[in-house]
């Protein structure tokens, strides 16, 4: 920033001290013999290249199943719009996908289609534990067509990405990039993590929350959800909750209205009292009576007492050093399986084989 503040600063020296030479006008006046000022004509274009074309085409054939999705609170004054996003049709039941924080607590969204017409949507379900949401249109004349679903399992670091949205409420917009990498984690307002996460320096900014993100295929490989900003804005790193999370999720949540979520019935410590005390692993702050955890006979902290819990070391055999590796641990076994958890009591190893459960609301 310094550097960029003294070359202004020396670009203004320089333009002072040929301000005369500024003040006279570059281009003469017309004379009578420059003759009168005529249109230019454009010059000729060639065909577009092979990868503008390929990209018109993704734009041409997934834009028409973007929408933007508008959260509104009522009041006395009438219908308040609080906040927008993004969302792509889901099925031809007229279900669109989108973040569940884009929808927020509102049972009722307004969402604008290509065409520009203006619908209500019912909230059908959300997830906010993978922060995705799934409403449904009311009264759409013509339904828009379903996005083309992908796969997130073959993905690849550098393969091209598109994203479209609508972004500070310009609709339908579309910006480019790459995959950046694979695999990352994002902490959502429930406290948990989503796994395998899409990085991508494809421009997401306010508003394309939502939207999908798609392969050159122009199949939905993930819905954008984030961006890492100190600033809030554009920083070149967004991320991309993966299709085949959404997927599930999606399904869930039209079957019933609601994901179950695999766990045991404990309360974990937070991870930076495993730290202070130089354990890896997570600590066992409380046990739920009646779980799966407190039937398999999981001991919590007694703080009275000063007794530490008992601390989860492992699950099925691979290491937990942190709360999202051991919840992933159990979605990737699924409800109703039995894991086997290496667990440190009394400093003391302890095998234990617990059953993972629905502890969704």
């Amino acid at each position: 920033m310094k550097g960029e503040r003294w070359a202004w600063i020396g670009g203004g020296i320089v333009a002072g001290a040929l301000a005369a030479l500024v003040l006279q006008p570059l281009v003469p006046a017309p004379t009578e013999a420059q003759g009168p000022a005529t249109l230019r004509q454009a010059a000729v274009r060639g065909a577009f290249s092979a990868s503008e074309q390929s990209t018109i085409r993704i734009f041409e054939a997934a834009a028409p199943s973007v929408v933007q999705v508008v959260q509104v609170a009522q009041s006395l004054a009438g219908i308040e719009a609080v906040g927008s996003g993004s969302g792509f049709v889901w099925d031809s039941s007229g279900h669109i996908v989108t973040n569940a924080h884009v929808v927020g607590d509102a049972n009722i969204v307004l969402v604008r289609l290509v065409s520009g017409e203006t619908l209500r949507a019912n909230v059908v379900g959300r997830a906010p534990n993978y922060d995705i949401a799934v409403i449904r249109l009311d009264g759409a004349r013509t339904l828009p067509p379903p996005a083309a679903i992908g796969a997130s399992t073959t993905l690849q670091v550098g393969q091209a990405t598109f994203a479209i949205g609508n972004p500070f409420g310009l609709d339908h917009t579309l910006t480019t990039g790459v995959i950046s990498a694979l695999e990352r984690r994002l902490p959502t307002s429930s406290g948990r993590e989503i796994a395998n996460v899409i990085q991508t320096d494809a421009a997401i900014n306010p508003g394309n929350s939502g939207g999908p993100l798609l392969d050159s295929a122009g199949r939905v490989i993930g819905v954008n959800s984030a961006i890492f900003s100190p600033s809030g804005a554009y920083a070149g790193i967004g991320f991309a909750i993966p299709i085949d999370t959404v997927n599930r999720v999606a399904t869930e949540l039209i079957r019933s209205g609601r994901v179950p979520t695999p766990g045991i019935g404990i309360i974990a410590a937070d991870e930076s009292v495993s730290a202070r005390l130089g354990l890896e692993g997570i600590i066992i702050y409380g046990v739920q009576p009646g779980s799966a955890a407190a039937r398999s006979g999981l001991r919590g902290t007694d703080v009275r007492r000063g007794v530490l819990g008992d601390v989860i070391t492992q699950v099925n055999g691979q290491p937990v050093r942190r709360l999202a590796d051991f919840t992933n641990a159990l979605e990737t076994a699924g409800i109703g399986q039995t894991v086997a958890l290496s667990v440190l009591r009394n400093n003391r190893p302890t095998e234990l084989r617990v059953r993972v459960e629905d502890v969704g609301d």
